[in-house]
This record gives structure tokens, C-alpha cells and sequence, in this order.
């Protein structure tokens, strides 16, 4: 790194020839340039990113941290030296691998300086894997993962259902697969009942609506089995069944799940993860509804095994009676069982008589607690009730109406005779009363008043105040 200090210097000024006569002496050294430390980091790391915007560095990987931010802190190495190397979270999240120590990568990036620490370092925006490719050492990475979990252990794979009711599918609405799975199936099970749940099943963000539409169709009741899958395509086009979202969301629905994407070729951690692999979306359809085929095979066949069981059993017990019958004990047996049938016949009829007759005796008694209960007839005597309270409610309203008139004649005689005794009567016929001044007292004698006292006199309507005058 020589080279970046070798700056060419400006050639150095003419001195100016002395004047005759005159002795000067060697000119004053110039004073030297103090730099502060923040100065001199920056003239550095305007230099190095200048020189240094766009370098491809090749090397392994060592003490490589993610950080909780999501940046990635790693150094890259070779025998002879090392250097600090940071990739930012935006970067972080394009990679389809994840780096780890020892991993052996070439980085695209600029040189940079990070001031408070006087460090420089590799800002990384682009990484590839040496040897194998991204896309294969993300698969290999993954897949390793994922098996050291146990996702892909044959004894949480679940089996099929025998004669599913209902089948989710989960593709793309627009491909070839759907279309594919919709025909196999109706062909050969056309009462069956499809639920499809579509997602986008390749380009970004397509690993997501994956896994979105695994657990949305999960939920729908009555579904036994789910289809995921799509056609064929490049490796770019099947990366969404790479991605760990879409394996975590196979392993955990609750019904098994069929893998059918692309070719038979075609290999994913979809395949591995899903209780069933098959080779092409069409391939799926016939093995999710084969059972219905067998089962009514094994129904056929089971039928024709009974009907041949039952025709030879009829065959054995005939012969069997026809054996019977020819021995000379039993020669008598049809005559003998015709007594009996005869007899039976004799108690059947007698049986029925005497069961007519009991049911006839029970109607004839029925019919007599019929009449019985009629005459007792809960509406018949409500209505005597309810006629024998309205003559008793006229009465007791005629009696308090009588009661009430001649109170109410009482009332107004003693009102009159009340009235007539009344003082105010008096008054309203002319007369008045006379009181003294503090109207404790009536004056009934003119004597107990003498001249100038005052009194008061109460008229039928109102009072007056007067002064006595003049006694007689």
C-alpha cells in the first residue's frame, strides 16, 4: 500500500541569487503541519474510499456474529493477513445461505473507516459462496438443520387417510398443477369436497403466502389431507419449498400433508418435511384418492368371498337334512311336526280369542270411567261456579248500593240538622255577635262595657271593630 502515499511534490521554488556584496544565510525551515486525530481519520478514510469504492475480496470467514440489529460483524482471512468485515441487515437479508466460521466466500463491497476506534474494515453488500452455489449451500445448510431437529424423521410421518371427505390444495390459481389435481380427482372420486387456498409459488414473498395458506387451510373444518405443490420450473422458480417458513408450516399442520412439486427430479425440504412426497401435482391427486378405488375393490371381492360362504353353507345344511330324513327314526318326523303345526295353530287362535276378549273388556271400561268423568266435567261446574258468583256479585253490589244511599241520607240530615244549628245560620239571618276588644269573650249584657271601650262585632260576612258610645 505504498503506492497511496507516493504523491507526486510540487517542485521546489528558485532561490533568489544574493545581491553582490551581500552575505545572506541558509533560509528558515518551514514549520511542520500538525494534524488532529479526527483530521488525519478522516483524510484516511476519504483516501481509502475513494481509491478503495468497489473491491472484490476473497477469502474465509472467521469470528462471524450476527447481532440482535440483524448486521452481520465477520473477519475475512487468508494465510497471511485479515481484515474486519461488516454486512449490513439490508444485505443480510438477500443472502439465500447463511455464513458461518471457516466458510470459504468472495465479497463485493468498499473500503471503509470507523472513526472512533481509527479501524478500518469491509463494507460488504454482495457475498457468494466458493465452490458450491448459494442457492445449493443454502439447501445443504438448511436441510442439515432441519434433520438435526427431527422434521424429517420417518416416525412423525403421518399416514394417509384412507377415503378422505374433503382435500385442500394449496398452488397458485393460475398454474398447470391446479388444474391437473382439480381433473385427476373429480375423474376419480367426483363426490369429494376440494377447499383451495392459493399462494404464490415462486418470486418473493412467495415462501410466506405459502406458509400463510398451509395454516389457513389447516383451520377449515372437516379437511383430511392437504396437496401443496406446483409445476416444474428452474431452481430459482421452486426456491419458496427451500424455505424454512414453508418447512415449519408443513410440520406443523395438524392433518398430513402431500409434497408435489415440480418433476420427478426435483428435490426440496418441502419433499422431505411433507408425510408424503410425490412426483408431479398429478401424481398427488391419484395417491390422496386411490383408497376409494381399493376400498370398493376389497368390498367387491368381500362380497363374492360371503355369497360364496353362505350358498355353501345352504348347500351343507340341505344335504345335511336330506341325510336326516332318510334315517328310520325320523321317517315319521313330517307328520309328527304337522300335529304340531296344528296344534300351534290351535293356541294361536285360542291365544288371540282370548286376547280380543280382554281388549274388549277394557273398552267397555274405558267407556264407563269415560261417562263418569263426563258428568264430572271440570268446564260443566266452572260454569255453575262462575254462574252462581255473577247472582252473588249483582246481590252484594245491590246491598252495598243500598248501604251506601241510605248513608248518604243519614249524612245530609245531620248535615240539615247541623246546618240549622249553626252559628253562622244565625248570622245569615240578619243577627251578629259581640265581642270585647281581645275577643276572649261574647257580650251578652251591655253592662259589662262601659263608654268608650272598644268592641267587635261579627257579621254573617265579615268582622268590624266599633266604639261604645251610649249605654241605654
Amino acid at each position: 500500500m505504498n503506492d497511496l502515499f507516493d504523491l507526486p511534490f510540487e517542485p521546489p521554488e528558485e532561490e533568489p541569487e544574493p545581491a553582490p556584496g551581500k552575505v545572506e544565510g541558509p533560509p528558515p525551515a518551514p514549520a511542520p503541519r500538525v494534524w488532529t486525530v479526527s483530521a488525519l481519520t478522516a483524510a484516511i478514510r476519504d483516501l481509502l474510499e475513494t481509491r478503495f469504492a468497489d473491491v472484490w475480496i476473497e477469502g474465509e470467514i472467521s469470528n462471524c456474529r450476527p447481532w440482535r440489529t440483524g448486521h452481520l460483524y465477520f473477519t475475512l482471512k487468508d494465510e497471511g493477513a485479515q481484515i474486519k468485515a461488516v454486512m449490513f441487515r439490508s444485505a443480510v437479508r438477500a443472502l439465500k445461505f447463511r455464513p458461518e466460521d471457516g466458510l470459504g466466500v468472495l465479497v463485493r463491497g468498499r473500503i471503509g473507516v470507523y472513526d472512533p476506534k481509527g479501524e478500518y474494515q469491509v463494507v460488504c453488500d454482495r457475498m457468494e459462496p466458493q465452490g458450491l452455489g448459494a442457492l445449493q449451500l443454502a439447501f445443504e445448510q438448511l436441510k442439515k438443520r432441519l434433520q438435526a431437529e427431527g422434521l424429517f424423521d420417518a416416525a412423525r410421518k403421518r399416514p394417509l387417510p384412507a377415503l378422505p371427505r374433503r382435500i385442500g390444495i394449496v398452488t397458485s390459481l393460475d398454474g398447470a398443477a391446479l388444474r391437473d389435481i382439480i381433473k385427476v380427482i373429480t375423474r376419480r372420486h367426483p363426490n369429494v369436497s376440494l377447499v383451495i387456498c392459493p399462494a404464490r409459488v415462486q418470486g418473493e414473498g412467495a415462501s410466506f403466502e405459502i406458509a400463510r395458506a398451509l395454516q389457513q387451510v389447516a383451520r377449515q373444518p372437516g379437511v383430511d389431507v392437504v396437496i401443496v405443490g406446483r409445476g416444474g420450473g428452474s431452481a430459482e422458480d421452486l426456491w419458496a419449498f427451500n424455505e424454512e417458513r414453508v418447512a415449519r408450516a408443513i410440520a406443523n399442520c395438524p392433518v398430513p400433508v402431500i409434497s408435489a412439486v415440480g418433476h420427478e427430479t426435483d428435490v426440496t425440504i418441502a419433499d422431505f418435511v411433507a408425510d408424503l412426497r410425490a412426483p408431479t401435482p398429478s401424481a398427488a391427486a391419484e395417491i390422496v384418492v386411490a383408497g376409494k378405488d381399493e376400498l370398493c375393490s376389497r368390498i367387491d371381492r368381500l362380497a363374492v368371498r360371503l355369497r360364496a360362504a353362505v350358498r355353501a353353507r345352504i348347500d351343507r345344511a340341505r344335504g345335511r337334512v336330506h341325510q336326516l330324513s332318510g334315517r328310520p327314526g325320523l321317517a315319521a318326523w313330517p307328520g309328527r311336526l304337522a300335529l304340531r303345526g296344528r296344534h300351534l295353530a290351535d293356541l294361536t287362535h285360542q291365544l288371540g280369542r282370548a286376547g280380543r276378549a280382554l281388549v274388549a273388556r277394557r273398552e267397555r271400561r274405558y267407556h264407563e270411567l269415560h261417562l263418569q268423568l263426563e258428568s264430572f266435567d271440570l268446564r260443566r261446574r266452572l260454569g255453575a261456579i262462575a254462574a252462581r258468583l255473577a247472582r252473588s256479585h249483582g246481590a252484594l253490589r245491590a246491598a252495598a248500593q243500598a248501604v251506601l244511599h241510605r248513608g248518604t241520607m243519614r249524612v245530609r240530615q245531620q248535615a240539615a240538622r247541623l246546618d240549622a244549628l249553626s252559628p253562622l245560620a244565625v248570622l245569615g239571618r240578619g243577627y251578629a255577635v259581640c265581642w270585647n276588644a281581645d275577643r276572649t269573650r261574647i257580650l251578652r249584657d251591655a253592662g259589662a262595657v262601659a263608654d268608650g271601650e272598644a268592641v267587635r262585632v261579627t257579621l254573617h260576612k265579615g268582622e268590624i271593630t266599633a266604639t261604645v258610645t251610649k249605654r241605654p
